[in-house]
This record gives structure tokens, C-alpha cells and sequence, in this order.
């Protein structure tokens, strides 16, 4: 693992005083005193307002460079003097200490002290509090905090690789650069495409490509259907239909059969349309996979044995 250290920047502050030993003043140098005052005045809530005390997060994006993907923090005002970047086997909520999800193999926390990530009326400042990427090794990026001045996500990885930190001025940036030493190929996510439902069109999904490393190319896509669409889209109109699952605990491919094991309560809501009408038309695009079989969380299915498709009771409508 490649990091560097924190790298503190340096605190500039003026302080001006000024002794009057002088007992009169004229009316003149009164008034001239006063509008100087004034003038600093309005000078210094300018200057506030375009450099926060607290850095406040404006923007989180991320690409794909040779070698690596690149996440990039923008800050408005100073860089964070304090950030930690480190892995970690699940991520908590700051405040209330609650699980939260990541679609990964491997999970990054970033963490910023003295920074903010809304503006004074408590309105987000960066975009999105979870989003997903199509990159080789940045899968998704969530929010887990934003709490007295204390900024933090977590950024689920493809693989667990090296990374390195490190910060950029003009404007103010934090960088991790994650490393992505390994092949991919490209495989099929099928979203919920709301138009085509809201149409009645069939078939109500719709394949985009994501990258995935070999030989796991069935998990790396399911991993990346569970992920969600991207900004971009979302704005397409696609969705993932989660029916109340949080993810997949496991997944094995054996004589044609798929079996996919669902986490937390999943439901139907009365749907005819479940994550299984996602599920299986994104293991099925594998030649080795011909049914799929999908269990709840109790490990549960309504046709475990023989040939054909299967889902829990849970997502019947």
C-alpha cells in the first residue's frame, strides 16, 4: 500500500492593533474612522464568504487513468488539515453507529476532520450521498457521516489494491489514486428501464456494460448489478429494483445452475417486476449459466432442485 502522509498547510492569520492616546477627535476624522471600519468590515464578511473557515465539499467524482482510478474531494476554502484514508472490514454511520452498505470487494474509508459537507442551512454541498461508477476498480462511493465537522464515505472496490493520497491547490483537492494492476473484460448489468415499464413495453430491462476482471466474471456482474446505474443513468430513466435486498452473501455456478443467496428482508411490495427480472438475465448472458435459483436470506427457495428458474417466497407478487 502506497499513502502519504498528512501534509498540514500552513494557518495564516493577521491581527491588527491600534492604541489612541489622542483625547479630541474632530468631527471629520470621527466620521472618516467610522467609514474605514465599515469598509473592513464588509471587506472581511467578503473574504468569509469566499474562504469558510470549515472547508466545505462541493464535488466527488472519479475517473479511470492508466494504471488507476483516480478520486478526486473539492473543497471551497482550505484543503482538510486532518484526513485518514484506510481500509476496513465494513462501514458505521458516524452519530448513530448503523451499518452501512457498499457494493465492493474491498472497502475504502476516507475520512476528513474540520470540513463539512453541507452549507449553513443543511443542504448538501457535493451531489448525490451514493454513487456508482463503471470504472475498473471504483465500484461505488457512499456518504457514512457529516457530523460536527467531521466528513466521511466509504468506497467499495472491485479488488483490494494499492492507493495513494495525496492534495492539489487552486482549487482545493483531495486525491486517492487507487491502483488497478489487472485485466478486465466488459459483462452486462440489466437495470429497470421505468420508460419501457411505464410504456408497457417488454422487455422492461435494459443491459449497460461494466468492467469486470476475470475469471469471476458471473460475481463481478452481479456485484455491479447491485451497485445501481450510474448519475448518467439514472438520468436514462434506469433503475435497480432492490426489492428490500441489501446484496448477495453468495453466489456459486455449478452444471449450468446459478444459485444466488439474497441479504436482508426482500419483498415484492405486490410487484410483479423483483430484482429477480434483473438478476437473472445478468447471470444468464454467461454461457455456463442456464437457470438461475434465488434464495432469501434464510436460505429459502420455492424450486431448489431440478432444472428451471426459482425465486423465494418473498418475491412472489
Amino acid at each position: 500500500m502506497i499513502t502519504m502522509l498528512p501534509i498540514r498547510p500552513l494557518l495564516a492569520a493577521a491581527l491588527a492593533a491600534t492604541a489612541g492616546t489622542a483625547l479630541i477627535a474632530a468631527p471629520a476624522q470621527a466620521a472618516g474612522q467610522a467609514t474605514a471600519q465599515a469598509r473592513a468590515g464588509t471587506a472581511a464578511q467578503a473574504s468569509s464568504w469566499r474562504a469558510p473557515a470549515t472547508p466545505v465539499l462541493v464535488d466527488v467524482r472519479a475517473s479511470h487513468h492508466p494504471g488507476l482510478d483516480r478520486l478526486v474531494f473539492e473543497f471551497r476554502g482550505r484543503v482538510p488539515a486532518e484526513r485518514d484514508v484506510r481500509y476496513v472490514p465494513s462501514l458505521v454511520a458516524d452519530a448513530s453507529g448503523r451499518p452501512v452498505s457498499v457494493a465492493g470487494s474491498a472497502v475504502l474509508q476516507v475520512r476528513f476532520e474540520q470540513a463539512d459537507g453541507h452549507d449553513r442551512a443543511g443542504r448538501v454541498t457535493y451531489g448525490p450521498a451514493r454513487r456508482t461508477y463503471a470504472l475498473p476498480g471504483v465500484v461505488q462511493v457512499v456518504n457514512t457521516g457529516d457530523f460536527e465537522a467531521t466528513l466521511s464515505f466509504g468506497v467499495g472496490l472491485a479488488r483490494r489494491a494499492a492507493y495513494r493520497v495525496y492534495t492539489l491547490t487552486s482549487p482545493s483537492r483531495v486525491v486517492v489514486d487507487v491502483a488497478t494492476p489487472y485485466r478486465t473484460v466488459p459483462v452486462r448489468a440489466y437495470f429497470l428501464d421505468t420508460g419501457r415499464y411505464a410504456a408497457g413495453r417488454t422487455p422492461y430491462t435494459t443491459p449497460v456494460s461494466r468492467p469486470v476482471a476475470p475469471p469471476d466474471t458471473a460475481y463481478g456482474a452481479l456485484q455491479r448489478l447491485f451497485a445501481g446505474p450510474t448519475q448518467a443513468e439514472r438520468a436514462r430513466g434506469l433503475r435497480f429494483a432492490a426489492s428490500g435486498a441489501t446484496g448477495f452473501g453468495k453466489l456459486t455456478v455449478r452444471d449450468g445452475v446459478a444459485r444466488v443467496h439474497l441479504t436482508g428482508r426482500c419483498s415484492s411490495g405486490g410487484s410483479t417486476f423483483t430484482v429477480a427480472d434483473q438478476i437473472m438475465p445478468t447471470l444468464k448472458q454467461f454461457p455456463s449459466i442456464k437457470w438461475v435459483k434465488i434464495y432469501d436470506a434464510a436460505g429459502r427457495t420455492e424450486r431448489p432442485t431440478g432444472p428451471g428458474d426459482s425465486i423465494p417466497q418473498c418475491l412472489e407478487p
